[in-house]
Formats: C-alpha cells, sequence, structure tokens
C-alpha cells in the first residue's frame, strides 16, 4: 500500500453510504457479528457524515459521525477490512472526520465494548488511546451485561 493510492473522500449518497458500511462490516465478524446489530450500523450509515477509503477502487473502510449534542459529536460506527489493519488506515479517516468536526463541535465522542471482555476491543481502545482519546465513563449495562459500554472523549482543536 502506498499514501498516494488510499484515497478518502466524504460520501453523501444514502445507498452508497449502505454499500460501503455492508461491505466492510461483513468482513468484520468479530466485531459486528450480531446480524441486528449490524443491519441498525448500516441503515443508521445513510443519515450520518460518512467517509470511505479506497485503494485501487476497492473500499477498505470507512467511518460515520452523528451528532450528540450542539458540542459533541460522536463515531458512531468506523470499520476497516481485516486485511488493511494496522497500517494507518483508521488514522487517516479519524483525521478527515476531524477536521470536519473540528469546524462544528467541541467535543469528539466514541463508544465501544470496555476493556478485558474482548481482545478485538482492547485493539479497539488502545487505537483511540493513540489518537488522543481518553476514558471517561463505564457502563455496565447501558447495551448488556457481557458487552459493557466503554465512553472515550478528545477534545477538539476548535478553529
Amino acid at each position: 500500500m502506498t499514501k498516494e493510492k488510499v484515497l478518502v473522500s466524504k460520501i453523501t449518497d444514502r445507498e452508497e453510504k449502505a454499500d460501503i458500511v455492508k461491505d466492510v462490516l461483513a468482513d468484520l465478524p468479530e466485531w459486528f457479528g450480531l446480524p441486528e446489530s449490524t443491519a441498525h450500523y448500516i441503515e443508521d450509515a445513510k443519515k450520518a457524515e460518512l467517509w470511505s477509503v479506497e485503494y485501487e477502487g476497492e473500499s477498505i473502510g470507512f467511518i460515520t459521525l452523528t451528532e450528540t449534542t450542539a458540542d459533541t459529536a460522536e463515531i458512531h460506527c468506523m470499520g476497516i477490512k481485516k486485511a488493511w489493519h494496522r497500517k494507518g488506515i483508521g488514522a487517516e479517516l479519524l483525521m478527515a472526520l476531524e477536521g470536519f468536526a473540528k469546524e462544528h463541535y467541541s467535543y469528539l465522542q466514541v463508544k465501544t465494548v470496555d476493556q478485558g471482555h474482548y481482545k478485538e476491543y482492547d485493539q479497539t481502545i488502545a487505537f483511540y488511546q493513540k489518537q488522543g482519546f481518553k476514558k471517561l465513563e463505564v457502563f455496565p449495562t447501558l447495551w448488556d451485561e457481557w458487552n459493557p459500554c466503554l465512553i472515550m472523549v478528545k477534545k477538539l482543536n476548535v478553529k
């Protein structure tokens, strides 16, 4: 992979957003293995701000943003196909999203499964920490008992 061949772009077409999310999440059953939940992410993507990353014409990842308050936006969902993990793709997507978010919000948040429950989500937490996110709070039963919800936040340098 070379940086020159990776294209990050904002997608506005609702059906294209859904197709991208469906394709990427199908490659990530360890994170998105519950069909009902995955269907919600696909449907929600139609209404969210979405950035996609392509490599040689293939969609290899996406990130979606939703507003939670006038001051805070949330990374609603993010997925990178497994073959592309640990190659800087997530950081590229996050940089594109933050460029937009800094114009509109003071804070960025993300929800994930709390540390120590699944190795995949421990990797997710490590990624967000590397990107400057801090742990805010754990809600033990927001989703369900076996998936305690960790909220992580990042202060944006508002322009």
